[in-house]
């Protein structure tokens, strides 16, 4: 068992208080705070986001706000993803890349106004990023990191305890979509989004002071409906196929490697950052592919610190970038980042944990 050494650059979250309370077992960094992973009883907190309702501290996507008239300028230059009907209150899923195409983050884009906008990120530091394209690019815009702290409700219930708490109102909302309101004087923007395929809500504190109050609000909003505390599952993302940006990429992974092209759009401007990249990969074809691989052993396995060699014929084809067992599919599931040459069914090997364990290559999600 390792601890966390206490340290100014690693930030408590605003929830930090109430998942104490909760009886977090658990925590990893990400984007240097703490996040819960666990609460001591995994199988049950699967089980909750897959058939009830589960509440989540994601403060840890933390929101990279651009404000100011050239906001929406800088937006366009960060996101190969064509951005020009984007209207207030709408969420865009974008892959920033670098300008040689490469991935370096997967947020999701928030419009609140013609000049505001915030950029709901993964673990990696886009304040500095976008600080840099705005100084490079001469914009008027300021780059802050906001106060705002998401709180996630996920599950088929979820839209339940979210409405009996501000109205059937977001009943209505379309996914990524978003409202700015308030409840019990807490000022929020409510979303239909989630890092799950389980459905739900996310929650954006618009003041850090609030959060033990906020969650508590959820959580008593959500006892008939049995809601209990929970994290990003690994389980329910590796069975629905939903990418970790750091975890299931490496420092060359570029959008088409990992089913991520649909969200890029070649006929942006020649100056969106990578974009000029992006059209000569796409042209010549990405050099690798993320695949399911489903393994031969039926003894549940940990989640792996690090990647696993992939080889067929003796020769590395890949990489197993995570790997779970799946209490659905009664297997050992993970994501191959393998060879564009493969085709789901082929057979492999896993070398995992000093093992050679037999694998078949399959598409994604698995559920």
């Amino acid at each position: 068992m390792f601890g966390i050494t206490p340290s100014a650059r690693l930030r408590p979250s605003p929830f930090f208080d109430a998942t104490v309370a909760e009886g977090v077992q658990s925590f990893t960094t990400y984007n240097n705070m703490m996040m819960p992973t666990g609460y001591g009883d995994p199988e049950s907190e699967y089980w909750r986001l897959i058939n009830g309702v589960s509440m989540w501290d994601v403060s840890v996507e933390r929101q990279i706000e651009l404000t100011g008239p050239d906001a929406g300028r800088l937006a366009q230059f960060l996101s190969p993803r064509d951005l020009t009907k984007c209207v207030e209150g709408q969420g865009k899923y974008v892959a920033l890349c670098n300008h040689a195409g490469t991935l370096i983050n997967d947020p999701i884009l928030l419009k609140l106004s013609a000049d505001r906008y915030w950029l709901s990120i993964a673990d990696s530091n886009i304040l500095f990023w976008a600080r840099a394209i705005a100084c490079e690019r001469g914009l008027d815009v300021a780059v802050t990191e906001a106060d705002v702290s998401p709180l996630a409700v996920q599950g088929p219930k979820a839209e339940d305890v979210i409405a009996s708490i501000f109205g059937d109102w977001v009943r209505d909302l379309k996914y990524f979509w978003f409202s700015e309101t308030e409840v019990a004087g807490i000022p929020v923007a409510v979303a239909r989004s989630g890092w799950s395929k389980q459905g739900g809500f996310e929650i954006y504190l618009m003041d850090g002071k609030k959060g033990t109050a906020l969650w508590n609000l959820v959580k008593e909003a959500g006892a008939p409906y049995e809601i209990g505390p929970g994290n990003p599952n690994a389980c329910e993302r590796i069975e629905s196929g939903l990418l970790s940006w750091g975890g299931d990429t490496d420092d060359a992974t570029n959008p088409y490697e990992v089913r991520l092209g649909p969200f890029v759009d070649l006929d942006v401007p020649d100056d969106v950052v990578g974009i000029k990249a992006l059209r000569s990969i796409k042209a010549a074809g990405p050099k690798r592919q993320q695949l399911g691989a489903v393994l031969e052993s039926d003894v549940p396995t940990a989640l792996p610190s690090r990647w696993f060699d992939i080889t067929a014929g003796g020769e590395k084809i890949g990489d197993l970038t995570n790997c779970v067992w799946s209490y659905r599919l009664k297997r050992n599931i993970g994501f191959a980042l393998v060879s564009a040459q493969l085709q789901p069914g082929a057979e492999v090997v896993v070398h995992k944990d000093g093992a050679a364990v037999p694998a078949v290559l399959c598409k994604l999600p698995f559920i």
